[in-house]
């Protein structure tokens, strides 16, 4: 049951680390490890060998593997996971970033160690469960269990321990942002499946079944937005975009890690998963609304990440800004721009991820996150300013990098479908390049406003960004790799999603 291992590897690691923590500390970062590590080889496993399924019911030609198992049978409710090369790229990337996360963390979390390591755990079998669920009940069910560990991870090990009130508050105002998209969510679901009932005097949330049937063009149009709305939010795109920068500048930087990397990218798969193929004539008329809130995010999150002077508000604000870019690719582009948005996913993923785990360092030696009492610290801190020029022009697009050829795909494809949103999709790029060389001008040249004696980045997170460099490398010299995984999936979406009746 190769297939299930994705969910319970992760759950029991997160079980065992919790317990662990009684007999001693250390104990629970090691299950940790070696849970995302098993689950890594799963994946791996899954991806090289097609014989490995133990309960294969039948074949779709969109889907690889997949495993149904009854459920909540009298709903119509199964335990359908599956994986294509789209989950597959997913799962790659959500298991990386776990375990860049984990690293991280290693010697930074003091406390209660065993929760936290259940707490990211459940976080990333969550992320996992959303990549391969294709049970819409399933899906929700992994998208509404993220919310609880994440309420604890920015509560209870903020960086800032002297502000505890403030911090409790901004996991209370992400929990109401995430219900909210939740509800309308499983409003939407079940809308849905209602739909499907009424037509076929059948309940199921099978997404296979869900997916042959048209839903009846009167509520298209609503349910399409209901799932719209969800996945926005989660995103975000301005204007839900509230809670993504005050959970930033509160949460661990390891906690970050996980949450830039793997959990905001559910909601670009959502959309392109759900919205584009489930209806496709209102998203085709939805589009231009769409394509308006991408600009909107494009260019509010780089001007407010330019007027920041919290180094953790401006790295948000700016992951706001790529996400107006990505939301552009899926609703204005094509096959083209699709295929680049799985390798911008990465790259930005990534890129993002490097320079939280770098701003979490410069906040251990100086204690601040503000960028107005830093400067001059290319010449007290070895390696740091180096990465962090190498992330951020990474960041904006420099070539040998993944972000250009995903940047260079998504507006290539959008090119050929809409010019004029191309070339202002281009402007917006420019803008990420103005707030990102800002914010290395401020922190890094200059002079040094403190006196402090020079010191190193730490060994671990030095080869961590050594591995996140070659990665970013790896995406932006062989691209191909990764674009041949996906193809065939990113291929049918398309052509499913074209089928305008």
């Amino acid at each position: 049951m190769l297939l299930s291992l994705l969910v319970i590897i992760p759950f029991l690691s997160g079980i065992f680390s919790f317990f662990s923590f009684r007999f001693q500390k250390n104990i629970p970062r090691w299950i940790a490890l070696t849970g995302m590590g098993l689950t890594l080889l799963t994946v791996i496993r899954i991806w090289f060998f097609e014989d490995y399924y133990t309960y294969q019911i039948q074949s779709y030609t969109h889907l690889s593997y997949q495993l149904i198992l009854p459920w909540i049978s009298s709903f119509g409710i199964q335990f359908h996971i599956a994986v294509d090369g789209f989950s597959i790229v997913m799962l790659f990337l959500t298991l990386f970033l776990g375990i860049i996360a984990i690293l991280c963390s290693w010697n930074e979390i003091k406390k209660n160690e065993g929760f936290f390591y259940l707490n990211i755990m459940l976080v990333l079998m969550g992320t996992i469960g959303v990549f391969i669920a294709f049970d819409l009940f399933l899906f929700f069910f992994f998208w509404e269990i993220i919310l609880i560990p994440m309420y604890f991870l920015i509560s209870l090990w903020n960086q800032k321990k002297e502000d505890k009130k403030k911090c409790i508050n901004i996991a209370n105002k992400f929990f109401i942002y995430t219900q909210i998209s939740g509800l309308i969510m499983l409003a939407s679901i079940l809308l849905l499946v209602l739909n499907y009932y009424i037509n076929n005097k059948i309940l199921t949330f099978n997404y296979d079944l869900l997916l042959i049937q048209p839903v009846d063009k009167s509520i298209e149009y609503i349910i399409m937005l209901g799932f719209f709305l969800a996945f926005i939010i989660k995103m975000p795109i301005v204007p839900f975009h509230g809670w993504l920068a005050d959970f930033h500048e509160r949460s661990p930087y390891c906690g970050a890690v996980d949450i830039i990397g793997a959990l905001l990218k559910t909601a670009p798969y959502g959309l392109l998963r759900y919205n584009k193929m489930l209806f496709p004539n209102a998203t085709e008329q939805f589009a231009p609304i769409a394509i308006f809130l991408g600009f909107l995010s494009m260019f509010y999150g780089a001007w407010v990440a330019f007027s920041q002077v919290n180094i953790k508000r401006l790295i948000a604000y700016s992951s706001i800004s790529h996400m107006g870019l990505m939301l552009i690719a899926i609703y204005g582009g094509n096959e083209i721009s699709f295929q680049g948005l799985i390798i911008q996913i990465l790259s930005n993923s990534i890129s993002t991820s490097a320079l939280f785990i770098l701003s979490g360092q410069i906040y251990k030696y100086l204690k601040t996150q503000d960028i107005s009492e830093m400067g001059g610290l290319w010449t007290n801190i070895y390696w740091i300013p180096g990465f962090s020029l190498f992330f951020a022009l990474s960041n904006l697009g420099i070539p040998g990098t993944g972000n250009f050829i995903g940047e260079f795909l998504i507006l290539f494809g959008i090119f050929k479908e809409h010019p004029l949103v191309s070339i202002i999709s281009t402007i917006g790029i420019i803008f990420s390049s103005i707030y990102s060389l800002n914010m290395i001008q401020k922190i890094y040249y200059g002079l040094s406003k403190h006196d402090f004696p020079k010191f190193f980045l730490n060994i671990k997170e030095f080869w961590i960004s050594i591995v996140l460099i070659f990665a970013l490398i790896f995406l932006g010299l062989i691209p191909q790799k990764i674009l041949n995984i996906s193809f065939e999936s990113i291929h049918f979406i398309y052509n499913f999603s074209k089928r305008i009746q």
